[in-house]
Formats: C-alpha cells, structure tokens, sequence
C-alpha cells in the first residue's frame, strides 16, 4: 500500500476520460423544460475530477479527445480557467462530438439529458497514451467511462500497462454509465479487468453489484478485490456512508448531510477531496471523510465543476457541520 499513498502523496496525476458541457437549468427548482436560461460551465466526469484536485491544491493533466469546434474550445478554455493542463488534449476533427449534459437543481423527479452520440473522447489512441511523458506524474487516475468503446478501451488499458511500467499507482473510478455500452455483459467483463489492473478501486454499491452480477454480491466483490495486497477499495453506499477495505480491515464512515438541490457531481467530488487530502498528509480514513465533505458541497450547489471546493472551503465547511451522520 505504501507505494500507492506514495503515488497519491506525489500530488501529480494524470486523468483519463472526458471533457464536456454541462448545461443547468436556472433558477434552483426550475425544471429543464420550463427554463428560460441555461448556465454552462465544464462537465464529464474526468474534467471534473481534474478541476476538483486543482482547486484543493494538486496538480492534474486531463488526457483525453476534445471537437474542433466550439465547444471543444469552450471546454479547453474552462479546463484552462480552473488550471487543469491540457497539453496532452488532442483536437480531432470530423463529426466527433463534446458530450453534453442538461440537467436541473432539483431533487424531485430529476433529470439528466446526455448526448452521447459520435462522442469524441471515445477517439483517444494508444499512439496518444504512448505520448504521455508518465514520469511528469505520480498517479493515474481513470473513470469507467473510458472503457465503454473503442479506441478509448484499448488505449486507456495500454495507459494502464505505462503506468505500471513507469512504477506509478492505478486509481479506477468505476463510474458505471449504462447508455454508454454495448451491452451489460462487455460492460460486467471489462470493469472487472480494469477493477484488477488497478490499485485504488472507488465505486457506490450499485457499480461494484454489477461487475458482480447482483447487487446484493457488491459488498462481497469489493472485499475480494481488496484481498489483493497493497490495494484499497472504498464502497461508497449513498446516505448510508462508505467502507474502505484495506489491510484486512474495513473502515466505516458517514456522511455529512445538507439540503442538496441536485445528486449529480458528488462521485467525483468525493475522488478529489479523497486524492488531495492524503497527498496533503491526512490518514486514509479522514481522507475518506474530507472526500464525503466535498460531495456534500457540490449537491448543495448548482452545477458540477463550479461547485467543487478549494481547500479554504473545504476547511471552512467541516468547521461549521457537525460530525458525520451514520
């Protein structure tokens, strides 16, 4: 395990997956089809996790496919606004799109609109990953995404295959999205390889029941994935809290509950508030706990990457909330 804490403590990661526009009904409460206005801002769960880690201090590189057009340029020029580099972002042309999500602040009858179709960050090669200079970094971190087509699949698996060549620690999000798939069963195959290939696993109960076949055996994958010596999974179960199995232990913690006005952001919320308070110096299960933080302030706000928090806000909400609820 020391050699991932290590990795993370190293502050400088490399992020696999997507870059895209978030579109959110405005005011709070206002449903998509009766909005007069729309705000955006950058979306996709990799660009979020990557701004997240920028804003509590790290330094993070998204490595992904963007549009040549505008709004391939819009989500460079936010990328570049929260601080993410971007140097390893190839511009492709052709019909490739940005994936766009409209949604809404509201917690009833929420909706998500996303638009997948020709999805350019699905274009990522292994000629791209092969470029990354891996020694610039001290982790990679992937979300499921990436896997769901091809080329990505194989590219991010041959990213993988670098980063271990290059004695850097694995850190998978298994970030289950179903309309990206072929089918559930490549998509059960193919997370379960990355879930292997992959030092740190994240994932809710929903996800790791998948890779299983049957919720109800998640909690059980987990804890035989995390049989392998060194790796940490943490099993992340909504209102009710996570467990983090490591060492042959497994660490509960709660939740820090707040009048949320929408559930979307938190998973990768929750990543960076994890990442960068053990590279900061926090133990594993106050990491945990400061990651918890972090996804209940992005529910309490309007939009995904805006709503992410720097370290002073971070601080600043867990001095005036009381200790998690279990």
């Amino acid at each position: 395990m020391s050699a991932l804490i290590d990795g993370i403590k190293g502050n400088r990661f490399a992020v696999f997956g997507r870059a895209g526009m978030d579109l959110y009904a405005d005011p709070v409460g206002v449903k998509s089809e009766d909005a007069n206005a729309f705000h955006a801002d950058l979306g996709g769960s990799s660009a979020n996790i990557c701004a997240g880690l920028v804003k509590l201090g790290s330094r993070a590189s998204l490595i992904t496919s963007v549009s040549d057009d505008a709004v391939g340029r819009f989500c460079l020029n936010k990328l570049a606004h929260y601080g993410v580099d971007t140097s390893y972002i190839r511009i492709v042309g052709g019909e490739y799109r940005m994936s766009l999500a409209v949604y809404e602040s509201r917690l009833e009858d929420f909706q998500n609109v996303i638009y997948r179709n020709g999805a350019v960050d699905f274009q990522v090669t292994e000629e791209d990953m092969d470029k990354v200079d891996y020694g610039e970094f001290s982790a990679v971190i992937s979300a499921g995404t990436v896997f769901a087509a091809e080329p990505s699949r194989s590219a991010t698996f041959r990213a993988f295959d670098n980063a271990r060549k290059a004695g850097l620690p694995v850190i998978f999000d298994i970030d289950y999205r179903p309309y990206s798939w072929p089918s559930p069963e490549v998509a059960s195959e193919v997370l379960s390889r990355a879930g292997e290939a992959s030092d740190l696993i994240v994932g809710n109960d929903e996800e790791f029941g998948f890779m299983a076949g049957g919720i109800e055996k998640g909690f059980e994958k987990a804890k035989e994935l995390a049989a392998k010596p060194g790796r940490i999974v943490i099993y992340k179960m909504g209102e009710k809290g996570a467990v983090t199995f490591v060492d042959g232990q497994e660490i509960e913690t709660g939740i820090y509950p707040v009048t949320a006005v929408k559930p979307n952001g938190a998973g990768d919320s929750f990543m960076a508030g994890l990442l960068a308070s053990i590279a900061a110096g926090s133990e594993l299960k106050d990491a945990v706990m400061r990651g918890s933080a972090c996804a209940s302030i992005v529910v309490s706000k309007p939009g995904c990457a805006p709503a992410m928090p720097t370290t002073p806000e971070l601080d600043a909400f867990l001095a005036s909330h009381p200790g998690p609820a279990t």
